[in-house]
């Protein structure tokens, strides 16, 4: 089975680049190039060199022994919470930022949910001296202000975006509009799978990091690569895609994406993509979707700011329809619960994504010798406000 990407950025029946003309010289320069770049052996020093000395990499995989004494079985965590900026979206944007530079662009934007990616963005262009704009949902950054100020410390231009329910979606929406009107200097860092070709390919190629480690860090630990599970939360999709992407091959290992139930399927209010979804296109690409019958846009919710998006990346779309992953969703409650109960047993407070994919702990029965791996994508920092109010919910 081919996982890659096809030449005119189609994984099946899923991907492309539907974009309006305005968008196709900026689109054709990243997909002339982007491959050159990313083989080019100038390039792949300096980023292995940034990720090693200023990302931190390689992050631990860390063996829960509490919590898989409570789950009775072998659970593993891949630590992206420790990269620098609390989160994995930094592998995408040390890559990115590279990219641009060799395109010779000057400026920078990119769009934001939980926040993670626009101070992932904001901190390469301090690092590379490169103006920056990012833009987020009115709702998003009024639920996480912690990341708004830190995005305006590190000099980055914060646009609130009042249109549509005002998150992720809406955001990328107005991302777009701006590169339309900068086509010659600007690069959109988009943070997820998600997008017209090039984009979710290359997003995969810089994320894969995160599976490149586990593979060696689990043969160090258990002189076996190959775990019998691999857990990530999906919104775009980008953590999943990384984590899963050189276990494609090998359908030994199964995969698991965990999508937000927000406030349960059957409520209307969650941003469960393949559950609620049907295919169509958004911002650029055939995949997904939340939709109505005359194919408006879902609004989707979710407690969660990284995973409140209507679409899923094509990649995803794909392996579903193929069968190489298991999607499940995971509610707010669920999430929550799951987040605290992380917390007390092994000092580890994670961000309300990376949640979701510990929840699925409590939907499945492991055998005692099962190997399980959970991306744990993010710290919970930015998330205090939210934990601290449900915290009488959720304790045991």
């Amino acid at each position: 089975m081919n996982y890659e990407v096809n030449k005119k950025g189609f994984y099946g029946e899923y991907g492309g680049a539907f974009i309006p003309e305005m968008l196709y010289p900026n689109v054709r320069e990243l997909q002339h190039h982007y491959l050159t770049i990313l083989k080019d052996n100038d390039f792949q020093q300096e980023f292995r060199k940034l990720l090693k000395d200023y990302v931190g990499r390689p992050t631990p995989l860390y063996y829960a022994k509490r919590l898989s004494d409570y789950y009775k079985t072998q659970v593993y965590l891949k630590r992206e919470d420790l990269t620098h900026t609390g989160a994995h979206k930094i592998n995408n944007t040390i890559g990115q930022i590279i990219i641009a530079r060799r395109l010779g662009k000057t400026r920078i934007i990119a769009e934001t949910g939980a926040g993670q990616h626009g101070v992932a963005t904001a901190t390469v262009c301090a690092l590379m001296g490169l103006k920056c704009v990012v833009y987020m949902g009115k709702l998003d950054v009024e639920r996480q202000a912690p990341n708004v100020l830190r995005m305006k410390m590190l000099g980055a231009e914060v646009v609130p975006v009042y249109s549509g329910n005002m998150t992720l979606k809406d955001a990328t929406n107005e991302a777009i509009r701006d590169w339309i009107n900068n086509p010659v200097d600007t690069h959109y860092i988009i943070g997820s799978v998600v997008g017209p070709h090039p984009y979710p390919d290359l997003v995969t190629r810089l994320q894969s990091i995160i599976s490149e480690e586990i593979r060696w860090q689990l043969k160090e630990q258990t002189g076996n690569e190959n775990p019998d599970y691999i857990i990530a939360c999906v919104g775009g999709g980008s953590n999943a895609a990384g984590a899963f992407y050189h276990y494609l091959d090998n359908e030994d290992v199964k995969l698991i994406a965990v999508e937000a139930g927000g406030k349960g399927i059957d409520s209307g209010e969650s941003a469960a993509t393949m559950v609620t979804g049907r295919p169509g296109i958004l911002h650029g690409c055939r995949s997904m979707l939340m939709q109505t019958d005359d194919g408006q846009i879902i609004e989707p919710y979710s407690l969660s700011a990284g995973l409140d998006y209507p679409g899923i990346g094509p990649i995803h779309s794909y392996l579903y329809k193929i069968g190489r992953a298991v999607f499940e969703n995971a509610t707010d409650e669920e999430a929550l619960t799951a987040a605290y109960r992380l917390t007390r047993l092994e000092g580890i407070i994670p961000a309300l994504e990376s949640a979701h994919a510990l929840a699925f702990l409590d939907k499945y029965t492991f055998k005692p010798e099962d190997v399980v791996i959970i991306n744990l994508s993010g710290r919970g920092d930015k998330d205090m406000a939210t934990y601290i109010k449900y915290m009488e919910e959720i304790k045991d």
